[in-house]
């Protein structure tokens, strides 16, 4: 019996992978990985989805899928206002879009509310 070089598991660093075709199988941790498929980048962040699985860029224009209320404001957005040249930011309680929406300002939104246009 011959003895194959697996690389170690890339979620607990174990020595003892093992195969199971297709995928590489880690016996202390239980992960399994497709050798074939390049490991995401730990330092890339994950894509941003709208509300119905498009993944957002910098630039895009959105429409609001639900009516908000604005603290602060006398009126709510409603939905279907267009917002332009959004811009993607590091989550901050759920909000990953810094964009201007017209007659409110600059404000963070959630990408859940929002449709690709």
């Amino acid at each position: 019996m011959s003895e194959a070089n697996f690389p170690p598991c890339p979620e607990c660093g174990s020595e003892y992978t093992y195969e199971m075709d297709p995928l590489l199988v880690c016996p202390e941790c239980g992960h399994e990985w497709n050798p074939a498929i390049p490991a995401e980048d730990e330092n890339e962040a994950p894509a941003i989805k709208d509300s119905v699985g498009n993944v957002l860029a910098d630039g895009d224009s959105v429409t609001v899928v639900k009516t908000l209320k604005v603290k602060g404001a006398s009126q709510p957005i409603k939905a279907g206002t267009t917002v332009r040249n959004i811009r993607l930011i590091d989550a901050v309680d759920g909000h990953d879009i810094d964009a201007r929406v017209e007659g409110f300002g600059q404000m963070k939104l959630k990408s859940s509310i929002v449709k690709k246009i």
